[in-house]
């Protein structure tokens, strides 16, 4: 399985493969043309009420991560197919707008879709 993470902002690289944008909201400042998705999956992100009570706040990450996963393993496997299966048949790249490369949503999701292989 070959899934990395990166900031939406970022730009597009020939390597990223699959390019989703993993955010509930869409992100600031950034057209559609220039963020270059194969998909945007907004269904897969923190909960609007886990997203606003974690608010970027490294001293919440262990309660956020275990949340947030915890939120994973009660989605609706068909949800999260279509990310597992394009990171088995290519790269995936999931893309996300938080400032905070280490403290972010997608890299929770990143090692979770890592564990369904």
């Amino acid at each position: 399985m070959s899934i990395r993470i990166k900031r939406v902002y970022a730009s597009p690289a020939a390597d990223d493969g699959r390019r989703v944008l993993v955010d509930r909201l869409w992100p600031r400042g950034l057209s559609k043309q220039r963020a270059e998705l194969d998909e945007w999956c907004r269904d897969v992100a923190p909960s609007p009420d886990l997203r606003k009570w974690f608010g970027h706040d490294p001293e919440r990450w262990a309660a956020f991560r275990a949340a947030y996963r915890d939120e994973l393993a009660a989605m609706d496997p068909a949800t999260l197919a279509p990310l597992v299966e394009a990171a088995r048949d290519d790269r995936l790249t999931l893309l996300y707008a938080a400032r905070d490369e280490q403290h972010n949503h997608a890299r929770v999701l990143a090692e979770f879709l890592e564990a369904q292989q």
